[in-house]
């Protein structure tokens, strides 16, 4: 068939249906390049709908003077960035609105719907094949999104390398039409992991009859089959704070770095510490919520500031009015196509604070395994084995301790600390302390 009755066939086409066609053959490719057509629809989207009809033949012929000054595919490409800084503009709009029970956007499932956004992982192995995983199972909590993949055929975990988590959105988003899963997509990196020596170079969470739990930062869970040395099955723990940025404001090889705090001027008191700063903190188990609190008010003097870090202390081990108890018994749930299981002793931890302002400081959502003491409770009120589940980052280290009550079969927080890191008090707020 002639060119020139293809490109006349294909300026009756959308943008998604020509970046389709681009991908049959280098004779496609060229064609669905061509600037005429591109200038065309990148013309009639500068334009409400109501006036396209009247200034279709007017837009085009204005343009044609810039058909030949460019190189072919230019305006393909212009195309192809407005629309996508207007898909971010419209959906970064959406994660302005905050939810001040817990200081994050409360918008987000909205935002997500809108934009399309969904998660795959990229296993690479030490040939350098890489094997894609979609389609995963989602729950939401009210600080992050637990993210599971399972299914048949996985690697194994001798010849694998890396793993790496994308956000994947459309890469032209029409709001009038449905998502297309097999269209042109957009992919950003959130996060890369090394799964060289797997089970001896990343923390142990726990394990079950079928499983065993590794934990690899930030916030990846890894379920390894007891039977043999395979993949059964990948959970990530991604916290709403600064999610879609990371899932859709980054690029395909590059993780998506946030602009750094601008501080008030008149709120820094190194004499004085930290002050008025406010927790959000959730214990879940992926299907089942164990703690659900909010602290108001924390601070520290500064004679709490020592080894590099500023304590925090949000329950007293002495004062027991503000211990907490937990609803159930600990357990992370895990499920594939056959086998379903509740590796016990181990939870997700979803970690929210905010400062004085109520700016998120410091946020992550991470699974922890809970280790039982070799000292026992002196408390009077609480007689009983002491367990102890500590977190640890670059930003900082979240100690907790549990007493198990056997009378009543709960668990009760007697203790919980923070300990942020001066590094990052001193790049928040521009100080040294």
């Amino acid at each position: 068939m002639p060119s020139e009755m293809l490109l006349k066939i294909f300026s009756y086409l959308d943008a998604v249906s020509l970046l389709s066609l681009g991908c049959v053959n280098k004779r496609f490719y060229e064609l669905a390049n061509d600037n005429g057509i591109w200038l065309h629809l990148y013309s009639c989207s500068l334009r409400p709908k109501w006036e396209m009809k009247s200034k279709q033949t007017e837009t085009v012929s204005l343009g044609c003077a810039a058909l030949h000054d460019k190189k072919p595919g230019y305006w393909k490409k212009e195309y192809i960035f407005k629309q996508t800084c207007a898909f971010k503009t419209r959906v970064m709009r959406l994660v302005k609105f905050l939810d001040p029970y817990t200081g994050l956007p409360c918008k987000n499932k909205e935002a997500m719907k809108v934009s399309g956004l969904s998660w795959i992982i990229v296993l690479k192995d030490k040939n350098g094949k890489e094997h894609v995983v979609e389609k995963p199972k989602l729950s939401f909590k009210d600080t992050s999104v637990t993210i599971l993949w399972y299914g048949t055929g996985w690697p194994c975990l001798d010849i694998l390398s890396t793993l790496k988590l994308f956000g994947v959105t459309p890469l032209l988003p029409d709001q009038s039409r449905p998502l297309n899963k097999s269209g042109p997509r957009r992919f950003s990196l959130i996060a890369e992991y090394h799964l060289a020596n797997l089970t001896e170079s990343s923390v142990a969470v726990g394990a079950d009859d079928l499983v065993q739990l590794f934990s690899l930062s930030p916030g990846l869970l890894v379920g390894i089959w007891k039977e043999k040395n395979e993949i059964a099955f990948v959970m990530a723990n991604l916290h709403y704070n600064q999610l879609l940025e990371r899932s859709i404001l980054g690029s395909a090889t590059v993780q998506y770095a946030p602009p750094p705090n601008k501080p008030l001027l008149d709120d820094i008191d190194s004499e004085y510490g930290l002050h008025d700063y406010s927790l959000h903190l959730d214990l879940h188990g992926r299907s089942c919520m164990y703690l659900c609190g909010s602290f108001k008010c924390l601070f520290c003097r500064k004679r709490d500031i020592e080894n590099g870090y500023l304590r925090l202390t949000v329950v007293n081990l002495k004062d027991n009015r503000k211990h907490l108890p937990i609803t159930g018994t600990p357990g992370i749930c895990w499920e594939t196509d056959v086998f379903k299981g509740n590796v016990k002793d181990c939870f997700v931890m979803d970690l929210t604070l905010l400062d004085e302002t109520g700016k998120p400081f410091w946020c992550f959502s991470a699974p922890v395994h809970m280790e039982l003491s070799t000292k026992s409770s002196g408390l009077y009120d609480y007689m009983g084995h002491i367990y102890t589940a500590d977190y640890a980052d670059s930003e900082g280290k979240v100690c907790v301790e549990f007493i198990w009550l056997e009378e009543t079969k709960e668990y009760i927080i007697v203790s919980l600390v923070l300990y942020v890191s001066i590094k990052k008090v001193n790049s928040w707020y521009g100080t040294n302390y």
